[in-house]
């Protein structure tokens, strides 16, 4: 009993404990809750799944003939002459594109639009076989089109900018060469 009263005066004359609330108000998840992003600097995965396909067809097709006769007549010439121009010309054009892109890729909140929004923006770099594939995207997304596994997918992005990037041999193989984009440039082939 005497070690306790010694104490006593140590403890109260040392200054008041300081102790950290574990509980933060508004950040504290609910037991049967999903962690979805919530604020800046929060992670939410994005899943791209783009199809888009375009055909453009043209058909030109002209026909024109022109035809002059004549004849003359004049005692003993009887002469009579004809005439005639004639040209078609038919062209067909096409082009069609089908692309499909499925990722899916980790961005980070950047930002609060004035509305609640989330701004997201995220980056992801591979090197596959040589070739490197760089996929960039940023938008807006609603907090209520998150899912329970913190992800969304693409088509729910408000101002999205989805940038699918290759560099390496195949990426330069399939672009035209210099003689064809010269030529593409005048209008010849």
């Amino acid at each position: 009993m005497i070690a306790l009263a010694a104490l006593l005066p140590v403890a109260s004359a040392g200054g008041g404990a300081a102790a950290e609330d574990l509980y933060k108000g508004g950040s504290f998840p609910s037991i049967a809750s999903d962690i979805k992003a919530g604020a800046v600097g929060d992670a939410v995965t994005i899943v791209i799944f783009e199809n888009a396909s375009a055909l453009n067809r043209v058909t030109n097709r002209t026909s024109k003939q022109t035809q002059l006769q004549g004849g003359l007549r004049a005692g003993s010439i009887d002469e009579s002459g004809s005439l005639g121009f004639g040209g078609t010309f038919s062209g067909t054009g096409e082009v069609s594109r089908s692309e499909q892109l499925v990722a899916r890729i980790t961005a980070q909140v950047t930002g609060l639009a004035p509305n609640g929004d989330f701004l997201v923006e995220g980056q992801h770099n591979m090197l596959v076989n040589g070739e490197h594939r760089n996929i960039r995207i940023r938008g807006r997304i609603r907090p209520v089109d998150i899912d329970a596994d913190n992800s969304v997918i693409s088509s729910r992005i408000a101002d999205a900018q989805i940038d699918f990037d290759g560099k390496g041999f195949v990426s330069r193989s399939a672009k035209p060469g210099l003689i064809n984009r010269i030529f593409s440039f005048l209008g010849i082939g």
